[in-house]
């Protein structure tokens, strides 16, 4: 039924970092560029989906350069979730086995960190599994590329080469892209989404990735 099936990484491969985590992450960025004191408010809006004008404004704030600062904040988030998956804290979903019989070419589109991505596929065993996987790369520009924008998944599909395909992902932002994109969409209820009520409408909605071999059709 599709050509390709991509999907999200973090809350659909694997499980989800912890916002504390990628909180101390944020503060240790401040610290490393001589802002020893910055307002929390402030770490906690860089810490998760900050924008290029809210990123600009808090940088401005703090007399520190934007593309400076956010390579030294990609840099430290990688390494935190790195860290957590190599303790053992970050791993993946018990059904990531089932894409093995999934008849369709595998891609990941992420956006976290390219080097967060590829670091945990690598460290998991699973790189192998998929033929292309996006992450972000570590530039202000990327802020704007990142879901609901369909950037990385139309870089995906260009490159598996995909007519049709199929988006999975555990955010309503994942939904809208894969839509943004002219794909279809599947929302996953892993068990932090169990209660989510979402303001859009994907192609399907399903309990795990069992689910997707029954949509897509088994491997012969």
């Amino acid at each position: 039924m599709y050509d390709a099936v991509v999907l999200d990484n973090d809350g659909v491969l694997i499980g989800r970092t912890p916002f504390d985590t990628l909180r101390e992450a944020a503060w240790d960025a401040f610290v490393s560029l001589g802002v020893e004191d910055p307002d929390l408010a402030h770490v906690d809006d860089v810490a998760v989906g900050v924008d290029p004008a809210t990123l600009t404004d808090i940088c401005e704030r703090y007399g520190v350069e934007p593309a400076e600062f956010w390579r030294v904040r990609d840099e430290t988030a990688a390494a935190a979730q790195i860290d957590a998956a190599r303790k053992g804290r970050k791993t993946p979903y018990e059904d990531v086995d089932a894409l093995r019989a999934l008849d369709a070419s595998l891609g990941v589109v992420s956006s976290n960190q390219q080097a967060t991505v590829d670091a945990l596929l690598d460290h998991f065993g699973l790189a192998g599994r998929f033929e292309v996987a996006y992450g972000r790369e570590p530039s202000v520009a990327s802020l704007s590329r990142k879901k609901p924008s369909p950037y990385y998944i139309e870089r995906a599909l260009e490159d598996l080469g995909a007519e049709t395909a199929l988006f999975v992902g555990d955010n309503e932002s994942d939904v809208r892209a894969a839509d943004n994109a002219g794909i279809d969409s599947a929302f996953i209820r892993r068990p932090h989404r169990r209660s989510t009520e979402l303001a859009c409408h994907p192609t399907y909605e399903i309990d795990d990735l069992h689910d997707l071999v029954s949509i897509c059709g088994r491997r012969r």
